[in-house]
């Protein structure tokens, strides 16, 4: 049986991002897994509750999404408020679905507080990156599941062979 991928639904072209925005990943191997059903399509924020558009969140303090789960780090909104408990049901949600469907893998979009894996924003709304994981990313890892970022579906696919 073919491994299924979980996937980020705004590389998809779903317009789901913060902004209302998709961000759309054109790669064969990417469109022969969909064309082959092995694709789960999820959006943490909104299968948490958040609605499109939002106002953009970051993980504060330079922080990243272990010290989330771990209640050391907040995740906060642009306009001040704390949405962590938001963050961490989207992806309690979205490893319930990785599971379900029995992914090894996901493909997430990198910078995101919820599915950054290389980098994330520094929580100052400065539009600065450092390295660290989101939320997702970071819970999935912690459940042993390969995160890959939109720009590694090379190695993804290596590592499907």
């Amino acid at each position: 049986m073919m491994a299924k991928i979980l996937v980020s639904a705004c590389l998809l072209g779903r317009p789901v991002r913060y902004n209302g925005s998709a961000r759309t990943v054109a790669h064969p191997a990417l469109e022969r897994w969909r064309q082959e059903g092995r694709l789960v399509s999820i959006c943490p924020e909104l299968t948490a509750g958040f609605s499109v558009p939002r106002p953009p969140a970051e993980i504060a303090e330079g922080r990243s999404g272990e010290a989330v789960l771990s209640n050391g780090a907040r995740v906060i909104e642009a306009t001040g408020a704390d949405v962590t408990d938001l963050y961490v049901a989207g992806a309690q949600a979205t490893l319930a679905l990785a599971r379900e469907h029995d992914c090894r893998f996901a493909l997430l979009i990198d910078g995101s507080p919820s599915c950054g894996s290389g980098f994330i924003y520094d929580g100052a709304f400065a539009g600065r990156k450092h390295v660290g994981a989101g939320v997702t990313a970071a819970l999935l890892r912690q459940h042993g599941i390969e995160v890959f970022a939109e720009t590694e579906i090379d190695a993804l696919q290596a590592r499907l062979l």
